[in-house]
């Protein structure tokens, strides 16, 4: 159900502060073993905003309820990050703001990373009709398991 509109609006070295702390909520929903502080997160965001990077934030009633990180110099564009406040999710404004940020970035093709177990992110991208296309694999112990 869709309270009210979403509208979207490029963010700016204004705009650090709260995308910080939104980031560090994404990092927090998604179980990320990203451990940056909010000021390590917001100078990292920075570089982002002032490479390839652009960063959009989505308001409603001019309060901001998420916000993504899109680079548009690969094909296809990349959403490293999106995110929907908790207190916002299930009223729309996930699929309203993705369907903004596609416009935004004039992308006709886009890919993301979802992390395995985050399966109401999985859910969610299928649903506006991303397709598996891999599993990205890590080791994190010190040496690869040996073989019995």
């Amino acid at each position: 159900m869709i309270d009210h509109k979403v509208s979207i609006r490029s963010a700016s070295d204004d705009d650090l502060d709260i995308l910080s702390v939104l980031n560090r909520q994404l990092i927090e929903d998604e179980r990320h073993d990203n451990n940056m502080s909010i000021e390590q997160l917001r100078s990292r965001m920075k570089s982002f905003i002032h490479t390839d990077y652009q960063a959009f934030l989505f308001e409603v009633e001019e309060k901001v309820v998420g916000y993504a990180l899109v680079n548009q110099s690969t094909d296809p564009v990349y959403l490293r990050q999106f995110f929907i406040c908790r207190e916002h999710r299930r009223k729309g404004y996930g699929t309203q703001a993705f369907r903004l940020t596609l416009g935004a970035a004039k992308a006709d093709r886009m890919d993301v990373d979802v992390l395995v177990w985050n399966h109401r992110g999985i859910k969610f991208w299928r649903s506006l009709g991303f397709e598996d296309r891999g599993i990205q694999m890590r080791l994190s112990a010190c040496s690869p398991k040996s073989e019995e």
